[in-house]
């Protein structure tokens, strides 16, 4: 009687899971930048040029974490995390800014409830990747 050929089956490997990061600032260089270093640091990294489409691609994309630019036209970055939060509970916000008045806007927002981390500009990659695992750490 001939012998069957045993069956391989791979072992599946394990899902990685990528935690997703939104790169909001209207200098376009600046979140081109961010988002490139997250992704080759094994992030999901998408970049966003204004409040607003912070908010549409937020939709999307799900965030665990959003860092946004304070100081941007239209809607300032407090606000747009403001309304990101309210719809993505479980998101982390990293605010930026480099000016007095974006300082002053972060503040509003703590004192409005909001639990916004903040640094100042410029960021040091490995500050700013630093923060990021206090708030996305590895599983």
């Amino acid at each position: 009687m001939p012998r069957s050929q045993p069956t391989f089956s791979p072992t599946p490997r394990a899902t990685i899971v990528q935690k997703r990061i939104l790169v909001v600032d209207d200098d376009h260089a600046v979140a081109d930048s961010l988002a490139f270093m997250l992704s080759h640091e094994g992030y999901s990294a998408k970049a966003a040029y204004s409040g607003q489409e912070a908010i549409e691609l937020s939709k999307q994309l799900r965030p665990d974490l959003l860092i946004i630019d304070v100081v941007m036209p239209g809607l300032s970055g407090t606000e747009a995390a403001v309304q990101i939060c309210k719809v993505l509970y479980n998101c982390h916000v990293i605010l930026f800014s480099g000016q007095i008045k974006g300082k002053q806007l972060a503040e509003e927002a703590r004192t409005g409830g909001s639990d916004f981390e903040v640094i100042e500009k410029p960021l040091h990659p490995q500050d700013l990747l630093s923060k990021i695992r206090g708030h996305l750490p590895r599983s």
